[in-house]
């Protein structure tokens, strides 16, 4: 592949991507576009699946100083993951969504999760629509490009489940043409392999070369495709769900994947999805945590853990089922000082930043806010950033919009 379309945004020192990789940890928010969340638990929360809802965390998230929020894909049948609450039955599509919010928001990443495999897509139509969305949101949209683990997802589309590796092929030539459309200032004509075009053009131009590309991988052929393709890689805790496991298993897991895209002549940064059950002390954060799991819709609880057993990723074949119904790749649970702590461990293991999830989303991201990112600036965690000062102005009127 030549330079030019090896580029990353990151590259270019005004782009919005360069901002926020200054900071010595990243900040996200991974948004709960879907019904119940990240924890299938009937104990009573704010939370909601609703596009307002949703509109209202981020401008928040971006009135705290977040740096970039996430939205999931998925594709669950009637009933979703079943129980008494029907699990994430009820999903808002990430693509549209997140789109949606580049047009209320000013300074945030938005990062859109997308089946690139499944269906109709074509590169040029994902190329026509990202450059679109790159215009509107001034080089702050991006795509988590995901190639579809689940058994059952494919045959809503009328396909059958692609082989593990052969999907990462077929992804990795589907972003090369998508580069090549972004990048190209003549027609493109191709035969193949999967996505031959014509004469095929997209304007207008990316701002900064492309839009950002984010994908989750734990496998070699996925982590291959980021050292290739990728600006942020989501990984998670090879060692499971709890802090000290996920400690001591990541610094040779992160070492491998900057290897890996060292080798391709690259650098990535990692991502990792923490659920935050923070009060002002471990014993009231423990208890926070127990209600949850004493609340939990076990049938839900076990029809998504036997979902994710009966698909093929290789990132989440070593999760514990200890703590399982809260949720997230990863538990920190404690006072604002000891999050922090976890926080300067997970950066000292090699995470670069962290894609935050709560229970109770908009009450749980105001302590957050209120008690824990100060800590986060005193620590060295975070750097004040001049561009967010008009956001943080705001502060008053996002904390009203959020209030039930």
């Amino acid at each position: 592949m030549t330079a030019s379309l090896q580029r990353s945004p990151a590259d270019d020192p005004n782009s919005p991507l360069a901002r926020v990789l200054r900071q010595p940890l990243l900040l996200g928010l991974f948004l709960p576009v879907q019904d119940g969340g990240w924890t299938p638990s009937t104990l009573p929360r704010t939370t909601t699946w609703t596009f307002d809802y949703n509109a209202a965390l981020t401008r928040r998230a971006e009135a705290l100083g977040f740096d970039l929020v996430f939205a999931l894909a998925q594709w669950a049948g009637a009933g979703g993951y079943g129980g008494d609450i029907r699990y994430r039955e009820i999903s808002l599509d990430s693509f549209m969504a997140t789109a949606a919010l580049s047009a209320c928001t000013e300074r945030i990443l938005l990062i859109s999760t997308l089946h690139v495999l499944y269906g109709p897509w074509h590169p040029v139509h994902l190329a026509k629509f990202g450059a679109t969305l790159d215009h509107i949101s001034k080089g702050r949209w991006g795509i988590n490009v995901v190639t579809g683990y689940a058994e059952r997802e494919p045959l809503m589309f009328g396909m059958k489940k692609i082989e593990h590796d052969k999907r990462y092929e077929m992804t990795d030539v589907f972003v090369q043409r998508l580069k090549q459309l972004w990048s190209l200032t003549e027609n493109l004509t191709v035969d193949g392999p999967w996505y031959a075009m014509e004469d095929a053009f997209v304007s207008p131009k990316p701002a900064y070369g492309r839009p950002i590309l984010v994908n989750a991988a734990g496998s070699p052929a996925g982590i291959q495709y980021a050292a290739q393709h990728s600006d942020l890689i989501f990984i998670t805790s090879p060692a499971g769900n709890q802090i000290e496991d996920a400690l001591a298993s990541l610094p040779d897991h992160i070492a491998n994947i900057r290897a890996v895209a060292a080798a391709a002549g690259r650098s990535l940064r990692t991502m990792i999805n923490p659920m935050v059950i923070c009060r002002d002390t471990e014993a009231e954060a423990i208890a926070y945590r127990d209600a949850i799991e004493a609340a939990a819709d076990v049938v839900a609880v076990e029809n998504f853990a036997e979902h994710g057993r009966r698909g093929d990723s290789q990132a989440w074949r070593k999760q514990r089922r200890q703590h399982r119904a809260i949720g997230g790749n990863l538990h920190l649970v404690g006072s604002p000082e000891q999050i922090v702590d976890k926080l300067l461990k997970l950066k000292a293991a090699g995470i670069d930043g962290v894609q935050l999830t709560f229970y109770d989303f908009a009450p749980d991201l105001e302590y957050f806010g209120e008690k824990v990112l100060p800590l986060l600036y005193q620590a060295g965690l975070r750097i004040p950033d001049a561009t967010a000062a008009n956001g943080r102005q705001a502060n008053h009127e996002t904390r009203k919009e959020l209030q039930p």
